[in-house]
């Protein structure tokens, strides 16, 4: 996945190790930034101990949970088989804009015809910009049609996830889309031209033989109010955002499509009203050492063991 940040970086560069000798002493791993699951995954899959991760944002709560709470494998094929007949009855009765070759003209009336389907959530708020017009209904098709059981709910829409961050046409994440100038159309249609429906197949099967050793779950919750949970034979991973933008600003299309919707999207980024995107008192510079003493003190006060991470630069 495209995501700020490298935790998994981190897990090869002494994390990994770090980790492994502390969390067989605990009873509990909490994840308190989750992002990407990376490092909640990471534990769950390989130690005997139940993982919580924590996020502010549900799409993070979707990638983790995916793979935490869950002791088994599941049948990827029989999820797709069906699931991908669904939504192709879908997609297939929507007659989405086609391109040979992409211009400022025609990316100008794909971008009109997407804001023009109002039953479609993703196609309205980012068709004709994050993802071609066929793209963003093949999204639309696939998220009515998720599965209603879990745990293959859960996985097959931890996998739409994935497949579109990888799909998504923006330089690293979502904050931006390419625009159609003569320097970034070739990278639009790049990102254009992949394909939906393999990239989620590709990531549900990916995701389907990943588990937990120990179940455990995710959240959806302010780290600080979620510290008064802690244990005090928790082993508690803090990793704080470091910048002074709020995430919410780089992943709301992941978010929009964990929950289905997002109502009206506005500017270059097509975001969606302020008060809808979730705010951390870590990226605001004049909260954010407050913040951090409060969750220390927490922490401390429940005689739980913390992992904490800082840059090695300046942010």
């Amino acid at each position: 996945m495209k995501y700020m940040g490298s935790k998994r970086a981190m897990l090869k560069n002494g994390l990994g190790d770090l980790l492994e000798k502390e969390v067989t002493k605990a009873s509990r791993f909490v994840d308190l930034f989750a992002g990407s699951g990376a490092v909640s995954i990471h534990v769950a899959k390989n130690f005997q101990v139940p993982v919580i991760s924590v996020d502010l944002q549900n799409f993070s709560r979707v990638l983790s949970s995916s793979v935490v709470s869950r002791v088994s494998r599941v049948n990827w094929g029989r999820i797709w088989k069906n699931w991908e007949l669904s939504a192709s009855k879908i997609s297939s009765d929507i007659k989405a804009p086609s391109y040979r070759s992409l211009t400022k003209k025609n990316v100008q009336h794909f971008r009109s015809w997407c804001t023009q389907q109002s039953d479609l959530p993703i196609t309205c708020a980012y068709g004709g910009h994050y993802f071609s017009p066929q793209q963003s209904v093949n999204i639309d098709s696939l998220r009515a049609t998720i599965p209603l059981r879990e745990p293959y709910r859960g996985v097959a829409l931890a996998a739409l996830i994935r497949a579109a961050s990888r799909c998504v046409a923006a330089p690293g994440h979502t904050a931006q889309p390419f625009q159609p100038t003569k320097t970034a159309l070739p990278f639009l249609k790049e990102a254009w031209d992949r394909n939906i429906h393999e990239h989620t197949k590709n990531a549900l099967e990916e995701l389907a033989d990943q588990f937990a050793r120990k179940k455990g779950g995710a959240i959806v919750c302010d780290a600080n109010q979620y510290a008064d949970r802690i244990r005090h034979s928790d082993l508690v991973f803090i990793d704080p955002p470091y910048s002074g933008v709020h995430y919410s600003r780089f992943y709301h299309v992941l978010e929009t499509i964990s929950q289905g919707e997002c109502g009206i999207v506005t500017g270059t980024g097509r975001y969606p009203d302020y008060d809808l995107r979730p705010r951390s008192s870590f990226s605001v510079k004049t909260e954010s050492v407050k913040a951090l003493g409060d969750l220390l003190q927490k922490i401390g006060s429940k005689g739980a063991t913390a992992i904490l991470t800082f840059p090695d630069h300046d942010c």
